[in-house]
């Protein structure tokens, strides 16, 4: 599959990058950010942390607003941002134009009902697509991890917890831990996901932790001044879900912080160093 180099800016002595490319998986066009530390030009393979961005974002917000380069820089960490969403011609969005459905909230899941069935396959892309192209053409060994915000930090924790075995290592921030049962995921799930609440449950992390295969660490972290926190985010529940499962899991309240790129930037140090503990080892 070939790619097309939209640009490239150096960076602590490595480089940012972004590509485009056309996802079978998806059915259109995607693009994609990927930090390559200094350490890729020196020979052999790295292991990458993928991450994965919340509602409205794309691939530049994390790379720009989260401070990450520095870090990944020193441990020897690939990035790799996709996009949120399916876009281009031909791609449903939300049909009442609202933000928090559609284009830019993919929601990283394989949507079943129409008209979404056919490009919102966001969880198979980062899963299966994006690895297959990022270790075909970067120096990326198959050593993963997964991270994300919000919206993407639901999926980070989906994707590992839906996948043993795949990563190596997890962290969220902010993430939307129980969207069976907050307004976004409702709305997100009824649609992708028709309304049928059975179908819902392989794609919620709190029920995801009670039948997962492997023990995989969770790290999240989440500001106490969050104006999602109690209505859409509800990290209590997966406090007590991991709890139930006698899951591993490390729920940081982070007093002070809100939702914003400020509370990533203030802790991304500790969790690349958390998922280079697993990818390094």
């Amino acid at each position: 599959m070939s790619l097309e180099n939209l640009s490239c800016q150096k960076s602590f002595g490595g480089w940012h990058k972004r590509y485009k490319h056309h996802s079978e998986v998806l059915g259109c066009d995607m693009t994609f950010a990927v930090y390559l530390p200094p350490q890729a030009e020196q020979g052999g393979k790295l292991p990458v942390v993928y991450w994965l961005s919340g509602l409205t974002c794309t691939d530049e917000n994390f790379m720009q607003k989260a401070g990450a380069q520095r870090m990944a820089a020193e441990l020897g960490l690939i990035i790799v941002a996709p996009d949120t969403s399916p876009r281009g011609p031909g791609v449903p969005g939300d049909p009442d134009n609202a933000w928090d459905f559609g284009l830019g909230a993919g929601f990283y899941l394989n949507a079943t009902q129409e008209p979404w069935a056919k490009h919102y396959r966001m969880h198979d892309y980062v899963v299966q697509e994006l690895p297959a192209l990022v270790e075909a053409h970067f120096p990326a060994s198959q050593k993963r991890g997964i991270s994300g915000h919000s919206m993407g930090g639901h999926g980070a924790l989906v994707c590992a917890l839906r996948n043993p075995g795949r990563y190596l290592s997890v962290s969220a921030f902010s993430p939307i831990n129980n969207p069976m049962d907050c307004p976004w995921g409702q709305k997100a799930f009824s649609r992708y996901l028709g309304e049928e609440r059975s179908k819902w449950r392989e794609w919620d992390a709190c029920v995801l932790i009670s039948e997962a295969a492997e023990k995989l660490p969770l790290l999240v972290d989440q500001g106490d001044r969050d104006d999602f926190l109690a209505v859409q985010l509800k990290p209590e529940a997966l406090q007590q879900a991991a709890k139930a499962a006698n899951h591993p899991l490390e729920l940081r309240l982070q007093p002070g912080y809100d939702h914003s790129y400020f509370f990533i930037a203030s802790f991304i140090e500790d969790h690349l160093r958390h998922h280079g503990r697993a990818l390094l080892g």
